[in-house]
């Protein structure tokens, strides 16, 4: 993310559109790779994306330069991206409820573990923990994030942050375990 000036940031929370545009233009890439490995979805990270600079130019005049700005617009966008993956999930749940009775049969045509990337394989495992883990493993293993960070980002603390991160690893152990026994 390119930094923006603190005076691009006061006249775009005074409504100049030119300086919005040089706000987008130095966080919207962030903004949409945040997003998109949190959703997994380049669709839903653009829809992601949208919605952060919605709130970013309504919230803009709300921001008061004690934190950094880049902590600022990250915290806007792993909220909508969480929200957007509880979103999702209770409409898949909803979906796979009624689909469950319409052909039971179709799960035999699913691939295969071995036959996957490893690409694949961490999208299936970072879809299976629940958003608030995967946003503490996103943080911590992509983008590279201390726990303190992470704490601070988020605005939770450091023991909900290990909490979150340990459950997601035994979450994801459980799931490895149980997909090996049933490959081999």
């Amino acid at each position: 993310m390119q930094d923006v000036s603190n005076e691009i940031i006061k006249r775009s929370a005074e409504g100049d559109i030119k300086s919005f545009e040089a706000v987008y233009r130095a966080t919207s890439g962030f903004v949409y790779n945040v997003a998109y490995r949190t959703v997994h979805n380049a669709q839903d990270a653009e829809e992601i994306t949208q919605e952060v600079f919605l709130k970013v130019y309504h919230n803009l005049k709300y921001f008061r330069m004690q934190s950094s700005f880049k902590t600022w617009v990250y915290r806007i966008t792993v909220n909508c991206a969480i929200n957007h993956s509880k979103k999702v999930s209770r409409e898949r749940d909803r979906r796979e409820e009624y689909g469950k009775h319409l052909n039971p049969w179709d799960v035999l045509s699913a691939p295969k573990v071995s036959d996957m990337g490893h690409k694949e394989i961490a999208d299936i495992a970072l879809k299976m923990l629940n958003p608030d883990q995967r946003v503490c493993v996103i943080l911590r293993n992509l983008e590279g994030l201390s726990y303190r960070q992470i704490a601070d980002t988020l605005k939770i603390s450091i023991n909900t942050v290990r909490s979150r991160l340990a459950r997601a690893r035994e979450k994801l152990l459980s799931a490895r375990k149980e997909v090996m026994g049933n490959e081999l």
